[in-house]
């Protein structure tokens, strides 16, 4: 067993962040744990908590820019990476924080949120105010006053039982597809900005646009209340929508990841949460019939035009009992590692995936101990998380999911000073037996 943060014990030289992100992806010894914040959206800071966040860092204030303006998140800036020590840098549908505000200037616009928040959005056009301060976007979404992020009726998924399940035209749904496959001058925009990205920051580059995702999903078109009961009612019309989404993204990516894949390090390929906080949405075998062949297909392109790069899931909730289909599916990198729902634990979540699915996130308990416990409970059980997650490698810390809008400044310190606390220990994988996790020491 190595030490690997002790000097004398380590045989390899001072990494990079991209090197270190990279070596933890590959479940190889690293010299300190590597972190996130804003990666993706699903690991970043509500815009209302950020710029509190920027003051208890000494840092001048500064508008938050809000990249997703439906959950609220900031993009984190440069200087905030720089003081928290995080390896990873985002590049979300045009936009990127691993260059100076200055570099894209252009695309962002002042807007106050009702003289709660000032901050900067890309359309302020999209927002209307209502007289009694309700905040309404793209004429469906609300943020009334008070609240923190936006929404709409029934969360968009209303369910009538008294009658039929509604279904997509999948006739209209692929002309729709086939007219929003990538163009060239799309393609050239996004390698320029990648390429650019590349060579401003020596950390991991994490590429998230919705040309490369996959848009297959347990609730992703009719809602989570329909879709699996359309899976168990209607397959044949889940497949027919799934081949439509799956020729999309293997277009999409022989198009795209041959001119981009250079200069990222991780992409996201899908955002689906089969789990709710005891149990799955549907079972695994709607998963393996209806799903897995076309995950499969899709991450097997992308194994094709882009080795390098790794391939990450976002899925929330109790979703253990997914994780051997999910790893048969080809996906390489797993988010937020929600441990705290279904019964099981965080060494459980740890064996069943050591050495054959990176965990990116899971780092606290984000609806308990970040929420409501003292600074000294989140820095205790960040430290005893994270040095399981960390333990033989293949972990990458964050919260699990994002740091919402009442988390005060001290807790998110808290946090990443606790997670550089953990010394990394590295021991050779034993040998897995079909469907298990490598062995751990201890």
């Amino acid at each position: 067993m190595i030490n690997a943060s002790h000097p004398a014990e380590r045989n390899y030289p001072m990494l990079s962040s991209r090197e270190l992100v990279m070596r933890a992806l590959n479940f190889q010894p690293v010299e300190r744990i590597p972190k996130d914040l804003g990666g993706m959206r699903s690991t970043s800071i509500s815009a209302f908590a950020y710029p509190a966040l920027v003051a208890a860092l000494d840092l001048p204030p500064r508008p938050p820019r809000v990249e997703d303006t439906w959950q609220m998140l900031a993009l984190p800036d440069l200087d905030v990476l720089d003081a928290l020590g995080v390896d990873v840098v985002s590049i979300l549908d045009g936009v990127t924080n691993a260059l100076p505000r200055e570099a894209q200037a252009d695309l962002w616009h002042d807007y106050d949120f009702g003289g709660r928040l000032p901050a900067q959005v890309r359309h302020p056009e999209a927002f209307v105010r209502l007289e009694d301060g309700t905040l309404v976007q793209n004429g469906s979404l609300r943020m009334p006053p008070g609240a923190f992020v936006f929404d709409e009726e029934h969360a968009g998924q209303a369910l009538d039982l008294s009658a039929d399940l509604p279904k997509l035209d999948l006739k209209r749904f692929r002309q729709e597809v086939e007219a929003g496959l990538l163009r060239d001058e799309e393609v050239r925009a996004l390698r320029a900005l990648c390429a650019r990205v590349r060579d401003a920051t020596d950390r991991a580059v994490f590429f998230n646009d919705a040309s490369l995702q996959a848009m297959l999903g347990i609730g992703a078109f009719q809602g989570v209340a329909i879709f699996p009961m359309l899976c168990l009612t209607a397959p044949d019309y889940v497949h027919e929508l799934h081949e439509i989404i799956t020729r999309r993204a293997e277009v999409n990516i022989a198009r795209l990841m041959p001119e981009v894949a250079p200069y990222i390090d991780v992409a996201m390929m899908a955002a689906d949460d089969w789990g709710t906080q005891q149990r799955l949405f549907a079972s695994p075998r709607v998963f393996r019939e209806l799903f897995l062949p076309y995950y499969r297909r899709i991450n097997e392109a992308m194994r094709r035009h882009a080795p390098g790069v790794k391939r990450f899931l976002h899925s929330c909730g109790a979703i253990y009992d997914l994780i051997d289909l999910l790893v048969e599916a080809g996906f390489e990198v797993l988010n937020p590692v929600q441990w705290t729902a279904g019964g099981r634990s965080f060494r459980e979540w740890k064996a069943k995936t050591h050495g054959r699915l990176a965990l990116w996130g899971g780092g606290v308990n984000a609806q308990r101990t970040l929420a409501l416990g003292t600074v000294d409970e989140v820095t205790r059980e960040v430290r005893e998380v994270v040095s399981c997650f960390a333990q033989g490698s293949g972990y990458i810390f964050c919260n699990i999911h994002n740091i919402l809008a009442e988390i005060p400044p001290e807790k998110v310190l808290a946090m990443y000073r606790a997670a550089d606390e953990v010394t990394p220990v590295w021991e050779e994988p034993r040998e897995k037996t079909p469907g298990q996790g490598a062995g751990l020491a201890g």
